[in-house]
Formats: structure tokens, sequence, C-alpha cells
């Protein structure tokens, strides 16, 4: 059984830094700009430990009631995190005007100056509860016209629960009904990874669904333990935050939600200055073992053009010509749908860094 973590005491866990998610340190739809307080400051190079929340169970059309709607489909409330139930009965939201996630920060990390590059590492993920959701609703996924099968414009939602969690050894396994009232259930790997990754914004503050080159909501599913996420800083102190916390996801989420649940994170954060960054306006991740272009646009098509024109130029940049770049891809890359559900639709490449030992022991 999967333990529950509350939100901890006091502002360290483990030696670390330590930022809940609570009343004063989460935004519930928007996320932060250069306007806001941070909630921690934190030197670059330094790891810290942040708590996450999930929308789902908590929402308007949920009723705003984690305890009795997560009852109805029997969790215990000693199962159901204390800080979904504070955030749900306390923080302002208004779904008519902003998107359903519980954005946790912002974190001021020292010295960031637009300009710079603020790169993100994912050191660990706990799952903070045994169970999760997979939601579809009010019209809204890849097949808006056939789902939910009722027709109707509140949610269909599915109690999806862990039956493993991921450990050092390999993949934990989660699962979910194969149909209401059947013992029965489809089981599936669990790869927990934060959906929601970015920093604050000049002059507005922007609605926490459509992505773009602040990162935001992402949901490029790589993005787990051990992956870097490169964000261009756009405001002073970086203002970074996190959300969208999920436990699996298949590439397009296809039907609106992933599995949703709530994470712990330990996250470093570190400083490229501006003078050193060599790649500009891209957005791009990596792994131990790939890297990920990323494309953005409201059309899918042009965001596949954007990740190849992002898997181009991290290519050449390593020394390759661009010409050999686009070929080698087409012989060898991969490009995924992140997925086509958040107005803005995103798009990853995988490129294999054991394909470039040459370049990349050049550039060492």
């Amino acid at each position: 059984m999967t333990p529950t973590l509350h939100p901890l005491p006091g502002t360290e866990h483990g030696g670390l830094p330590y930022l809940p998610a609570g009343p004063g340190t989460v935004l519930w739809g928007r996320l932060p700009c250069d306007g806001d307080a941070p909630v921690l400051r934190v030197e670059p190079g330094r790891r810290f430990v942040v708590d996450t929340v999930s929308h789902e169970g908590i929402l308007e059309d949920q009723g705003r009631d984690p305890l009795r709607w997560f009852a109805e489909r029997g969790v215990e409330a000693a199962d159901v995190p204390r800080d979904a139930v504070e955030v749900a009965a306390t923080v302002e939201h208004d779904p008519l005007r902003w998107g359903p996630h519980v954005v946790t920060g912002p974190v001021e990390v020292a010295g960031a100056r637009p300009g710079d590059v603020l790169s993100v590492t994912v050191e660990d993920l706990a799952l903070r509860c045994g169970h999760g959701v997979v939601s579809n609703r009010h019209g809204r996924g890849a097949l808006p016209g056939e789902f939910p099968l009722a027709g109707g414009t509140g949610p269909f939602s599915v109690l999806a629960r862990v039956d493993a969690a991921p450990d050092a050894t390999g993949t934990g396994t989660g699962s979910m009904p194969v149909a209401p009232g059947d013992a029965r259930r489809v089981r599936f790997p669990l790869r927990p990874f934060l959906g929601l990754v970015g920093v604050a914004t000049p002059g507005q503050r922007l609605h926490s669904v459509p992505p773009g080159m602040h990162g935001g909501n992402l949901d490029v599913s790589l993005l787990g333990v051990g992956s870097t996420l490169h964000l261009p800083v756009q405001v002073d102190g970086a203002g970074f935050y996190v959300g969208d916390p999920h436990y699996a996801q298949g590439d397009g989420e296809v039907a609106l939600t992933a599995f949703e649940a709530p994470l712990r994170a330990v996250l470093r954060v570190d400083l490229v200055p501006a003078a050193a960054v060599r790649l500009r306006d891209v957005l791009w991740a990596e792994t131990p073992e790939l890297l990920v272009p990323i494309g953005l646009d409201p059309d899918l098509d042009e965001a596949v053009r954007r990740a190849v024109r992002t898997a181009v130029a991290l290519l050449a940049d390593l020394g390759m010509h661009p010409a050999h770049a686009y070929a080698y891809l087409s012989a060898a890359g991969d490009f995924a749908v992140s997925q086509v559900v958040d107005r803005v639709c995103g798009v990853h490449g995988t490129i294999r860094k054991a394909d470039l030992a040459e370049l990349l022991g050049a550039r060492a």
C-alpha cells in the first residue's frame, strides 16, 4: 500500500528547503508573473523539496469537497492529502476565467535575469497517495464530439490506483477498472512526472492551461526523474513554479487528463548566464539518454515543424551541418505528440545521445 504523504511541518525536509502546497504558496488556475512575491528563495545549484496538489477531486464540477468526492469512490479520509482539502476550502479560484491546475510557487532563483536559462533537474518524485483520477469533461479531449458518451457537460472520471509504487529497481504499476462495476482491471506502468514546470512572465498573468516559451503545462511524459528542462528566464529571479502532477500519461493525453495525482519532488535549479547561452528562443529538455526538442503551437502540424526546427538547431549547435542534421533526424529521430488537449498542442522529439558520442565528446 502506498502511504499518504501529508504536508510536512517546518521549512526543511531531509536537510533541504521545503516548500509546501497550500494557502499562501499556490495559485489556482493561473501562473506567476513578475508582480508576485516569491514564496521561497534558492541559490543556483541548490536542491529543494516541493509539494504539488492535483486538481482532480477538488474542482467545482466535482463539488470542491475532496473528502466527500473521494469517499464516494471508496477512499478513506486519511488517504486524501490534507493540503488538497485546505486548497479546495480556502484558495481563490474562478473556473470560468482560469484553468484547473494548482501551481506551487513562485520560487526566486538568486541572480536570475532575463536572457539567462534556468535548467530544472528532477532528482526525485515521491507518490503522495495510492490513488488518482483520469477525467474527460465538457466536450474536450481528442474526440470532443464523441466523449463523454452520455453527452453531458460534467466530468466523466475513473479512479485509478497504485498497485506498486516505483522504486530504485524499476517502474511501478497502476490499474483501473475495465468497465463500471467490473472487477477486472487494466494494468499499466507508472511514469511519474510534473506536467507543469515554468518561469514567470512579465507584464501579464497567464492562464494555466496553454504552454509556451515560459514552459508551463507542457505535459511531456519524459520529464520524470533524471530529466532536465531548460527554460529561458523572462523576469528577474525567474519566478519558478511547478504543478499538474502525474503518475502516468500516454503521449497525446487524448481523453483530456492523465493519471492525475499529487507528487513530492526534489528539484535542483541551475543557471546558465546570458553570456554563455548558445541557443535562444528554443525550448528543450534532456534525460541521461536523450535530447528532447519541444515544439508548441495551436496547430499540430506547426508544432511538429517547430519541434523539428529545434532539433536541427540542437544538432547544429553540436557541430552538425543543418542539412545533415535534418537527414539524421529523418533516419533516426523520433517525434511524438506530447498532448493535443491544452489549447496549444505539444510535440517532442527524442534524439539518442549515444548516436552523438563523437559530437558530445568534442564538446566535453
